[in-house]
Formats: C-alpha cells, sequence, structure tokens
C-alpha cells in the first residue's frame, strides 16, 4: 500500500493530512495510524487528518484518528490544517471558506487575507451530561467544583467543543508536572469519554496562558478547541473576557465567545511543512 500524505502543524500541533476525496472510509486503519504518528519509526505526528466527500450539503467531512489509534470528534487546529490542504489541493479553483462536516456538527473555516485562518466553532455544550462529565447533575453545568485528582483538589470548569475539556486556572501553569497529572485527569472515572485538560494562568482579563493534556494525544504544543473552552470557563468564572489570545506552548490563538450569536470564534495560522509517500 502506498499512501500520499502532506504533514502539517498549527501552532506545533502537528498532524498527517490524507486526500481521501475518492472514498467515504479513512484509506488506512486506526492501527495503521499509529505507526504514522510514531515519531521515531514513522512520520511522527499527533494524529492523521482524512479530507472525505461532504455530507447533508457540507464541501467535505474531516475524520481524525489520534496518535493511539482512537478517533477524535474534532480538533481546532487541525481543522485549520484541513482548510489549508484543501485549498491547496483545489488549486485556482479553491474556496475561501469550508462547511466541514465532523461528529462534532459543521464546521466553517475562512481562509483570511493575512493568511490565518478563522474557523466558526460553534456554540459550547455547557450542561454535564452534554460535555459529559458527572461532576453535577446531566442538566447542570460545572463551574469551579472540586475534583480530586493525583492526590489533591482542584476546581475544574467543564465545556463541550463537540469533544470534552476539563479547565482549571492556576497561579503558574510551568510549575504543573504534566506528564503526571494529565493522564489521571484524562481517565478520571468523572469523565466516562475521557476528557482534554487545560491548566490555565491568567495574564490579563483578555490575555491566558495554557498548557494542555490531550485526550488520545498527551502533551501536545496546541489544542484550539481547548482554547476555545478555555476562554469559555474564563468567562463562566470570570476569569477573562469574551474576547482574549490564548498563548500555548506552540503559539497564539486569538479566540471570541460572540455575546450576539453565543458562538466561538478561533483565528490562528496553520503551515505546511512537507509532502510524501508512505509504504505501508
Amino acid at each position: 500500500m502506498t499512501i500520499e500524505f502532506t504533514k502539517y502543524h498549527g501552532l506545533g500541533n502537528d498532524f498527517i493530512l490524507i486526500d481521501n476525496r475518492a472514498t467515504s472510509e479513512p484509506a488506512i486503519t486506526p492501527e495503521q495510524a499509529i505507526q504514522l504518528c510514531d515519531r521515531h519509526f514513522g512520520i511522527g505526528a499527533d494524529g492523521v487528518i482524512f479530507a472525505l466527500p461532504g455530507l447533508d450539503d457540507t464541501d467535505y467531512t474531516m475524520r481524525i484518528y489520534n496518535s493511539d489509534g482512537s478517533e477524535a470528534q474534532m480538533c481546532g487546529n487541525g481543522i485549520r490544517c484541513l482548510a489549508h490542504f484543501l485549498a491547496t489541493l483545489e488549486g485556482v479553483a479553491a474556496k475561501t471558506a469550508y462547511r466541514i462536516h465532523t461528529p462534532a456538527g459543521v464546521m466553517i473555516p475562512k481562509l483570511e487575507a493575512d493568511g490565518k485562518i478563522k474557523v466558526d466553532m460553534g456554540v459550547p455544550l455547557l450542561e454535564a451530561g452534554q460535555v459529559p462529565t458527572t461532576l453535577a447533575e446531566a442538566d447542570q453545568k460545572v463551574v469551579n467544583t472540586p475534583i480530586q485528582v493525583a492526590g489533591q483538589s482542584w476546581d475544574v470548569t467543564c465545556v463541550g467543543m463537540g469533544n470534552p475539556h476539563c479547565i482549571t486556572f492556576v497561579e503558574d501553569i510551568t510549575a504543573i508536572p504534566l506528564e503526571k497529572i494529565g493522564p489521571e485527569f484524562e481517565h478520571h472515572p468523572a469523565f466516562p469519554q475521557k476528557t482534554n485538560t487545560e491548566f490555565i494562568q491568567v495574564v490579563r482579563p483578555d490575555y491566558l496562558k495554557m498548557r494542555v493534556w490531550e485526550r488520545g494525544a498527551g502533551l501536545t504544543l496546541a489544542c484550539g478547541t481547548g482554547a476555545c473552552a478555555s476562554v469559555v470557563a474564563g468567562v463562566l468564572t470570570q476569569n477573562c473576557d469574551r474576547t482574549a489570545t490564548v498563548e500555548l506552548p506552540g503559539g497564539c490563538l486569538e479566540i471570541e465567545w460572540s455575546e450576539l450569536d453565543q458562538r466561538l470564534y478561533m483565528t490562528g495560522p496553520a503551515k505546511c511543512v512537507f509532502t510524501g509517500r508512505w509504504e505501508g
């Protein structure tokens, strides 16, 4: 089997992009995705993204296998990379905006004149049953709710972005032993579908610093859905404004939680690194 691919990254959150437009099923298996994502024996990536034919009047469908072979419902950095990839594939016929079908709903990335990509990420899910988490009754919000992890109590706010997020605000994100604590949050029984976990340091109401442990990928340099969820959590806990810069280890994202339509808008870069062929 020969697979042509393009390697992308969004603020260091890196992906293998595969042109899968000829068929509605991913070209490789989850087990093969694990091989491809291996940084020593494969290409190396946080996940594999497939550009599939659109469904329900959308332009394309996005599916993602994480580096551990699990499937993600959505990925903010990944969908920006996909939009750039699609525009490159289409060439002169490329659109400036796409309607992308994902397991988390329809997302709309728009290619801006400055080279960045702005994505309509939809409305955040705030009820515990939607996130999902058992930290509150299904129809209640989880805001500054205590949870015991790694032998200590953390006040967390939970937000669904089509995938689950658990956010906690700390004084110094560099002091968090993320490699140790991250997996314990991810697999905590309060999260039936596991969770992404964001640790947030408030620099100013319009500027946050973030470190993230991603469900299925581990320690990554950036997480777009996590940045969106963190701004929502910041607003709910009165820690930040509705429009804020989120600084991640790989760079910055601009996040707006619109008061007008309650939708989240994420703006950031996507960069093509190289193309190649994988002989499976």
